[in-house]
C-alpha cells in the first residue's frame, strides 16, 4: 500500500487556468509545498516553458534554474517546482526583465512586465501579538512581519520592501479602495469596494464597482487591496486593466482581428 501525499498529477487534473495541453504529454509538473496553495499558484517550470517560452523542454528549464538564474521575490529558486503566486515577482537578472504574476480578467495567471523589482503588495491574513508582546502579522505568501503597524488589520495590503522585510506603507480595507478578486467567478475584475454586506456565521460579501460602471458582488476572502483609488493604484495592472468586456462585444472583436489577418495574408 502507497504511503505518503501523492506526489504526481495527470495533466487533467491540473488547474484549468494553468492552460496545459491536454495532449502534449500524460503527466504535468506538481508544486511543491510552498508559500501559496498548489492550485493556487504555477510551477516555475511552467513560467519558464509554457509562459515566457525561455525554455522548449523541461530539460532546458531544469538547466535555466540550476544555474541560479531565476529570482522569485528576489530570493535565487534552483527547484523548478517551486510554487508562484499571485503578486509574485519572477526576474531574471542577466536579461533585466521582471514579470509580476497577476490574474487576467477571465482568470488566468499572466506574467505582467514591471520595473519595480524590490517592493511587493501583500494581503494580511492574521494579526497577532507574538512572544514578548511584539505585533506581528502573517500575509498571504506566507511571510511573518514583525513590529509592524499597530493600525494595520486583517484584509488591508501592505507593501513589503524584498530586500529588507520591512512594510512601507498599508491601504485599509475601507469603501472607496480599489481592488482586485482573486477567486470566484470575477477572478481578476478591478474596481472600488462599494459597499460590504456582514454576514455573521457565514461568508461577507463585498459589491464592488469597475471603471465602467458595471458592479457585482463576491465573498470578503476574495478582495484583494491594490490602491487607495483606482486613480491611485500600488501597482501596475495587466492589459485590460482588470475590467471585464462584454461576451458579444469580446467575441466580434476577435472575429475583426481575424477577418484582419486573413486579409493580410491574401495580400502576401
Amino acid at each position: 500500500m502507497v504511503r505518503g501525499p501523492k506526489k504526481h498529477m495527470k495533466r487533467l487534473a491540473a488547474p484549468k487556468h494553468w492552460m496545459m495541453d491536454k495532449l502534449a504529454g500524460v503527466f504535468a509538473p506538481k508544486s511543491r509545498p510552498g508559500a501559496h496553495a498548489g492550485r493556487e499558484s504555477l510551477p516555475l517550470i511552467l513560467v519558464l516553458r509554457n509562459r515566457l517560452r525561455f525554455a522548449l523542454t523541461r530539460g532546458e528549464a531544469m538547466m535555466i534554474t540550476k544555474q541560479r538564474l531565476v529570482e522569485v521575490d528576489g530570493r535565487v529558486r534552483t527547484d523548478p517546482k517551486t510554487p508562484v503566486g499571485f503578486m509574485d515577482m519572477v526576474s531574471l537578472p542577466k536579461t533585466g526583465l521582471n514579470f509580476r504574476v497577476m490574474f487576467d480578467v477571465k482568470g488566468r495567471f499572466v506574467l505582467n512586465k514591471t520595473d519595480a523589482s524590490t517592493e511587493k503588495l501583500c494581503k494580511v491574513k492574521k494579526v497577532y501579538t507574538a512572544p514578548n508582546g511584539v505585533p506581528s502579522m502573517s500575509t498571504h505568501d506566507g511571510r511573518t512581519l514583525r513590529f509592524v503597524d499597530p493600525l494595520i488589520s486583517v484584509s488591508d495590503s501592505v507593501v513589503v520592501d524584498l530586500t529588507k522585510g520591512s512594510v512601507k506603507d498599508f491601504v485599509k480595507f475601507k469603501a472607496g479602495a480599489a481592488c482586485m478578486v482573486t477567486g470566484g467567478a470575477n477572478t481578476g475584475r478591478v474596481g472600488e469596494i462599494v459597499d460590504v454586506e456582514r454576514h455573521p456565521g457565514s461568508f461577507d460579501i463585498v459589491h464592488v464597482k469597475d471603471s465602467n460602471g458595471n458592479t457585482f458582488a463576491t465573498r470578503k476572502g476574495n478582495i484583494f487591496i491594490v490602491g487607495r483609488s483606482l486613480s491611485d493604484l500600488l501597482t501596475e495592472l495587466p492589459k485590460g486593466s482588470g475590467v471585464r468586456v462584454p461576451l458579444a462585444q469580446d467575441r466580434e472583436t476577435k472575429i475583426t482581428t481575424i477577418a484582419k489577418s486573413r486579409q493580410g495574408k491574401k495580400r502576401h
